[in-house]
């Protein structure tokens, strides 16, 4: 039998996204003509509001409401004993205090966008600022270390005697790297659209986590959860900025509320800045101690990371090292500096990013050190064991991953010397860096029906960010009941559909597929029994037990019986069947104890560096991965191959710059906040390995979208090393820090 799943199925949702009849949260259009909300950001880093007057935008044309903290009705505040805290409660507008720079200061309501967007420079607001803290070098002092990271993961490790081991160490590397704040930064902004029904609410929602975002505005209005009702059936794109809900979502539930209409609210560009999470800048103190053969006899990884006096965030940033490397002598750190800016949030691998960006680059560093090569380092350092939880890899393949990437990229013909290659004024280099991506999996509910005539139908509350959610559901649906792709509709996004996890952490594709295989189980199960049982049926009397039955083309068949699926719904369950499968924790399941579970990955990076400005260009990049089963071929490679740009993107491009005097990021825009265009990135290719971990699920599969952004940075900056001799640990690399130490020109 034919499997779909793994095929290179094209999206099912394609059509309707290039057709523009997929719908958005901003674009939702309901009975009555809504009315659109402006945001009104405060103007200071920290202080108090003492005076706002609205006179002028209350009278501005079209103007039906302005919000300010004088109108706006109570709200809960967040409450720590949540254990999620997407779920906690996400007040605005509730009191005069700034807290950062953006912070919204009022809500303007009007009948068109252009005239709320009009009157909001029209409110008038006076402050009373004081002193903030804002600059993260400057104000190392006052870091601290969290009681755990994120509720998960210990702050700190310590496996035999780091520091007596380290300075025993025949070779040693010890060095301090820096990365900038980040921003997601989705082609879709923040947006939603509120409606009220009487004393329920119905929110068109751009976000990651649909049971996340419900209770967070029932905890935020203070209602039952019950009557908060959202949808989002598509969402232009995430990458952990929409896991929660923004200030924009409670503006335009409490605006439709008061004005009895629907209030649609979106962010500016601009002001996704400062009202969305970040990711925290960092401080990383990488020290590796080894033998003169490779072998590394002590590793630590030391944290600082940014974090808002309001609200604290852990990027589990030294957990990356915990995993990857052997070494008997281990330490790991998270110390947190509070600062008077936004609050940090997850962004796209958040942890592994900035720590594999750093860790790699100092393995690179210890491998010039030794006179060796990076792959072959990296091998002599493979762990039997977990090196810290002392439990098995489930299905480790990092090895074969250095191996098969540095056959396919040549990587034989690599310079061992830097700065020795050059193509005409091009210095030339070669870089890699391993990868590592924690699997996770979370509660995760989901229900199939088949309807009569034989179509199924899958729904949840899972989300498609736009990584394909429901072309691998199709898939993974079709496979369990024997249909073809055409006969399975997946609906996703809505809060009356059985409750998941959502997109996020690259949890979201293992998880549902896995529910949605055991919902099919259960069907096939039911289908069976009713058949095997029917005196009227081809199958009757026959074993009902699955593992005898093959399910394809539509029908059930027992050795050389058949009978389409339509007849036994038709005669057993003429109104349709539904089933539902479910996953639990990681916690309540034992194989997340027993086994260390991740990704892997390798990437190699071929760089240009212009002799005479010290531009630099990618010329060509390769990833290998070890993902488990792949889903969809096609849909991975996309994953993939966008995590390694982003990583390209962490090396080369990205840093979102805080004005220390006021707390106010300065290129809050995609003109200065620079990301990689069309231009900038070549050949990229991406190559997953065939491979089935049994211990993550049933069905083999792990997540992979966050996987390739794991290290590739790091293997950019190796490259940039290897073509220049400089090495530059504050990331991102631009010219105006490899210039002065490019060798001399000759003439």
């Amino acid at each position: 039998m034919v499997t779909v799943i793994g095929q290179g199925l094209n999206r099912v949702d394609g059509p309707s996204k290039v057709s523009g009849r997929a719908r958005y949260a901003y674009e939702q259009w309901v009975a009555d003509q809504p009315l659109y909300g402006a945001i009104v950001s405060a103007t200071i880093g920290t202080g108090r509001i003492t005076r706002i007057d609205t006179t002028r935008a209350e009278r501005s044309p079209g103007v039906r409401l302005v919000m300010t903290h004088h109108n706006t009705p109570a709200q809960g505040t967040p409450d720590a004993s949540i254990p999620i805290p997407y779920a906690r409660a996400y007040p605005v507008l509730s009191g005069p205090d700034v807290h950062h720079y953006g912070e919204p200061v009022a809500l303007v309501v009007a009948e068109t966008f252009e005239q709320a967007q009009a009157a909001a420079h029209l409110v008038d607001v006076d402050y009373a600022a004081e002193p903030g803290r804002y600059d993260f070098t400057a104000s190392q002092e006052y870091a601290y270390a969290p009681e755990t990271v994120k509720g998960r993961w210990p702050t700190d490790t310590e496996v035999g005697n780091f520091d007596s081991a380290f300075e025993t160490s025949a070779v040693r590397v010890d060095e301090r790297y820096t990365t900038p704040y980040e921003f997601s930064q989705p082609m879709e902004p923040q947006a939603a659209v509120a409606v009220w029904h009487g004393e329920d609410l119905t929110v068109y929602l751009s976000c990651q986590t649909v049971a996340s975002a419900r209770a967070a505005i029932a905890n935020t209005l203070r209602i039952g959860a019950q009557r908060i009702h959202i949808a989002t059936p598509y969402v232009g794109g995430g990458f952990g900025s929409k896991l929660g809900i923004h200030s924009e979502t409670i503006l335009a539930a409490f605006a439709a509320h008061a004005v009895n209409r629907p209030v649609k609210v979106a962010q500016t560009r601009q002001q996704v800045f400062h009202l969305v999470g970040m990711r925290p800048t960092s401080s990383q103190r990488i020290r590796l101690g080894a033998e003169r053969d490779g072998r590394l006899v002590a590793i630590a990884h030391e944290v600082n990371l940014h974090t808002s006096r309001e609200s604290e965030y852990t990027e589990q940033t030294a957990a990356t090292t915990r995993s990857l490397y052997a070494a008997p002598h281990r330490l790991t750190r998270h110390r947190l500096t509070p600062l008077d800016l936004p609050r940090g949030e997850d962004v796209r691998a958040p942890g592994e990013a900035p720590g594999l960006l750093a860790v790699e680059s100092a393995m690179d560093e210890l491998a010039h050190a030794l006179e060796m090569d990076p792959v072959e380092l990296r091998i002599r350092n493979e762990p039997a064991l977990d090196p810290e939880r002392g439990v098995p890899y489930s299905d480790r393949h990092l090895v074969e991953c250095l191996r098969e990437g540095a056959r396919r990229f040549g990587w034989e013909r690599r310079p061992a010397e830097p700065a020795t290659l050059r193509k005409g004024q091009w210095l030339v280099g070669y870089g890699m860096a391993g990868g590592i991506r924690q699997h996770f999996q979370a509660p995760t509910k989901l229900s199939v029906r088949i309807e009569p005539g034989g179509a199924a139908v899958v729904e949840s509350d899972m989300t498609d960010i736009g990584t394909g959610t429901y072309t691998i559901l199709t898939q993974v649906a079709a496979d369990g009941l024997g249909l073809p792709p055409e006969r399975v509709r997946v609906e996703l996004g809505r809060s009356e559909f059985p409750v998941s996890s959502g997109s996020g952490g690259s949890w979201g594709a293992a998880n549902s597929a896995t529910a949605l295989h055991r919902a099919c189980v259960e069907m096939r199960a039911e289908l069976l029994v009713a058949a095997c049982n029917d005196t009227n049926s081809p199958l009757h009397g026959l074993n009902p037990d699955p593992a005898g039955a093959v399910f394809s083309g539509g029908s059930v068949s027992i050795g050389d019986a058949s009978q389409p699926l339509s007849e036994i719904i038709e005669g057993h369950f003429p109104d349709s069947l539904v089933t539902e499968g479910e996953i639990v924790s990681m916690a309540d399941d034992p194989n997340y104890s027993a086994y260390s579970i991740h990704t892997y990955g390798a990437h190699f990076a071929e760089v240009g560096v212009d002799t005479d400005t010290a531009e630099i260009r990618l010329r060509r990049m390769l990833g290998v991965f070890s993902v488990g089963r792949v889903l969809n071929a096609k849909t991975a490679r996309s994953q993939l191959i966008g995590g390694m740009i982003w990583g390209v993107s962490a090396a080369l491009h990205e840093e979102a710059v805080v004005d220390t005097r006021t707390g106010e990021f300065i290129n809050r825009d995609l003109a200065q906040y620079l990301v990689p265009v069309h231009a900038d990135i070549p050949k990229v290719d991406a190559v997953a390995l065939d491979g089935f971990d049994d211990k993550a699920n049933v069905l083999g599969v792990k997540g992979l979208a966050e996987v390739g952004i794991c290290g590739a940075g790091a293997a950019v900056a190796n490259a940039v090393f290897n073509a220049t001799g400089m090495r530059v640990r504050d990331f991102p690399i631009t010219l105006d820090k490899v210039l002065p130490g490019l060798p001399p020109i000759d003439v």
